[in-house]
């Protein structure tokens, strides 16, 4: 396996490159207004099980509740998606799964290993601390009588 860091660990593919560095500019007047909407729907969504019956007689029915608040939410992440940093968000996720691809993972062993050691360093800290803790207590009560 090369030392090259732009190949997948396990299969020694090319990972896909993302070299262009753009900067999200500040988003626009209407990215304002799509904000606003889409704040309005989510909440929107999480008041029309309470409210909406008692203006809308098919809200009755709670699958025509469920499909509403379902509806209001998926406007609301389309309209943010729509702004600059929604679109800057979605590039961001992409970039996260390709550096996963990176990573180089430890094994089953290296794993339990580690977590034996990680487990066996809490116990011996939290003794020293109760004694530390014991030590103390019994120091003051031999102060105060």
């Amino acid at each position: 396996m090369s030392n090259d860091k732009s190949r997948d660990a396990l299969s020694d593919a090319p990972i896909p490159q993302r070299n262009n560095a753009e900067v999200v500019s500040s988003g626009s007047p209407l990215d304002a207004v799509l904000w606003l909407v889409a704040i309005a729907l989510l909440i929107g969504s999480a008041l029309v099980n309470q409210h909406l019956p008692a203006y809308w007689a098919p809200a009755n029915d709670i699958w025509v509740r469920v499909g509403v608040i379902l509806a209001c939410i998926v406007v609301a992440l389309g309209l943010l998606y729509a702004t600059h940093q929604g679109k800057g968000f979605v590039r961001l996720l992409q970039d996260a799964r390709i550096e996963l691809r990176r990573v180089t993972w430890p094994t089953k062993q290296e794993t339990i290993t580690t977590s034996w050691q990680v487990l066996l360093v809490v116990i011996i800290a939290s003794l020293v601390l109760w004694c530390f803790d014991y030590g103390l207590g019994w120091f003051i009560k031999l102060i105060i009588g």
